[in-house]
């Protein structure tokens, strides 16, 4: 079966958010380290410890933050925020930006996959993510079709 969506734009906004999210939900021992530091209060008693912690915290955060921003205004990656079609079978997912140009990416592209609430999200990479709200897909049937497609790829439970 080929599950055709309709055409989709997705917003920067939130692509930034969901990057954001995603980056953080990997690397969430960052916040450990920031609690490492902020025990240096109790080696050696001083606020600077726990602001020292914070803004290397902050820092880290604003770093992704502009990288992700700044993704959504360099050349190379116009084409993730146009309006694209979604092809998806068993065997890959196919971008079109139109009937003739499109690009394939074979499941074993993706690294990880969340169904959420109204949406289903494929992480390609760091900055590359596949965001297909239910509102592409025709029928409820389509929806169930890609959830049991990421089940038996072991991207879901």
């Amino acid at each position: 079966m080929i599950v055709k969506t309709k055409k989709y734009k997705l917003e920067t906004g939130t692509y930034i958010k969901m990057a954001l999210t995603n980056i953080l939900k990997e690397q969430w021992w960052v916040f450990l380290i920031a609690i490492v530091i902020a025990c240096g209060t109790f080696i050696l008693p001083s606020n600077w410890w726990w602001i020292g912690s914070l803004i290397a915290l902050a820092l880290y955060l604003l770093f992704w933050v502009i990288q992700f921003a700044g993704v959504t205004q360099m050349e190379q990656s116009k084409v993730l925020f146009d309006k694209l079609g979604y092809e998806i079978t068993s065997q890959q997912v196919l971008i079109k930006l139109n009937n003739k140009q499109g690009m394939p990416i074979k499941w074993d592209n993706i690294k990880s996959a969340k169904k959420g609430k109204d949406y289903f999200l494929l992480v390609v990479s760091k900055a590359q993510m596949i965001h297909l709200p239910f509102k592409v897909f025709k029928t409820e049937n389509e929806i169930k079709f890609i959830e049991t497609i990421l089940r038996r790829k072991g991207y879901i439970k």
